[in-house]
């Protein structure tokens, strides 16, 4: 049976972010994930989750959020030395809440000098990090246009060649949906190198309820497979965020 975890960064957006804690809880959930909660002192984020009972599943690097900034710095030659500062900084943060797993954004570039930089940094990152896990996602080019890994054969890739045990996939299937036209053979194809899963419908990323992807179907392939870890909602809420929380309970009577 999948675990669930709430994404703050997309749920429960009728609230402040560090009120959103205990609307998860409320609601059911027992783990949480965020991608930039870096305009939070941690150790209010961390009293938060401490006195609701709750685990944090992922952060996001760099920090601090997509505001008027680069969503990423990995892949970027010219910016190596911010990735690493900003690496060191997130690591702070994700040790201090216990996070599971920190997500590497790789940012906009194209070419080979993106690819060297790009591994070399994942390389160093699983160095300086050994105890954590460390993730990358493919994310679809028509949300992200210019972003460095938007193909799920260039993750692969990318894995093999650094071959860090404490690095792998995050498994999002509204992008793999997107990226592929086919979440369910994605899974099928890339299973093997996923640490993290996220959801979302297709192609709206509203609830994961109808669309593209056959969710039911998507959840017993992860069973059989011998996936044991969080399976994060990473949507986008068609309304208020309880309202649309039926396939979340109907999971939890089962």
């Amino acid at each position: 049976m999948p675990r669930f975890a709430a994404n703050l960064s997309f749920l429960f957006k009728e609230y402040p972010l560090l009120e959103r804690f205990a609307e998860a809880k409320a609601c059911g959930f027992t783990a949480v994930e965020v991608l930039f909660p870096y305009d939070e002192p941690a150790s209010e984020v961390a009293q938060r989750m401490a006195d609701l009972g709750l685990d944090m599943v992922l952060i996001n690097v760099p920090p601090p959020n997509y505001t008027g900034g680069q969503r990423g710095f990995a892949a970027v030659p010219e910016l190596e030395e911010r990735f690493r500062r900003d690496f060191k900084r997130a690591l702070r943060y994700a040790q201090f809440l216990g996070a599971q797993h920190m997500h590497i954004m790789a940012g906009k570039a194209k070419g080979e000098a993106a690819h060297e930089t790009y591994t070399r940094n994942l390389a160093w990152a699983a160095k300086e990090a050994p105890e954590l896990s460390l993730t990358i996602e493919p994310i679809n080019g028509q949300d992200m246009p210019g972003y460095f890994l938007d193909d799920f054969d260039l993750a692969v890739e990318v894995l093999d060649a650094v071959n860090a045990p404490n690095l792998g996939l995050q498994f999002d299937a509204y992008h793999a949906q997107i990226i592929t036209g086919d979440a369910l053979a994605a899974w099928t194809r890339y299973a093997p190198y996923v640490r993290h899963i996220q959801i979302a419908g297709a192609p709206e990323r509203h609830e994961p309820v109808q669309g593209l992807i056959d969710y039911p179907e998507f959840f017993r392939r992860v069973d059989e497979s011998g996936y044991t870890g969080w399976i994060s909602a990473e949507y986008m809420p068609k309304a208020r965020t309880k309202d649309g929380l039926d396939w979340f309970n109907d999971f939890r009577a089962r």
